[in-house]
């Protein structure tokens, strides 16, 4: 491989080149704490889920697949969320040793949530999914003005399914 195929690869941390313009750090998600009536009506839902395998639906397969999906999901809601370095530069989106570059986006919005600030990167490619970033009230004038640089702003809003887990507190 020529050593120009190799500076052309993605990097993973901003380069001496590459200045850094805003530098923040924030959750990878928001964590919010659940109760003990989330986890009762919870094991309800999942209850129904699997009667309804049993008697209505007659599969047994999917009957002992809802507990086991579950599960999965009650350990990733009680996951504590991760503190991620971001970094904005001329290239791109860095986050930890990740370059969301800016050229892999066609726009991006603000997204309004009671408990935080963030933005939002839509991808140009169809069924990849869009990038959320957190970032702190006092960056966040920073950072709208370098992203409203680089690549177009919209008006945002949560599609039916992340409306859904932010009401289910996930």
């Amino acid at each position: 491989m020529a050593t120009d195929e190799l500076e052309d690869q993605a990097p993973t941390a901003p380069r001496e080149g590459d200045e850094e313009l805003v530098r923040w750090q924030a959750t990878e998600h928001i964590y919010r704490e659940k109760d003990p009536l989330w986890y009762l009506v919870f094991a309800i839902v999942v209850i129904g889920f699997m009667l309804l395998a049993i008697f209505v639906i007659k599969s047994w397969t999917f009957a002992v697949l809802v507990p086991v999906m579950a599960a999965a999901l009650v350990v990733y809601a009680m996951r504590p969320p991760a503190t991620i370095s971001y970094t904005l530069s001329r290239k791109g989106l860095h986050a930890n040793d990740r370059l969301y570059d800016f050229a892999d986006f066609r726009e991006f919005g603000l997204v309004q949530d009671s408990e935080a600030h963030s933005i939002m990167l839509m991808p140009r490619k169809r069924f990849q999914p869009g990038v959320t970033v957190y970032f702190p009230e006092e960056a966040g004038e920073a950072i709208v003005d370098m992203m409203a640089a680089r690549l177009p702003m919209r008006d945002l809003k949560l599609d039916p399914v992340d409306r859904l887990i932010r009401m289910l507190r996930i």
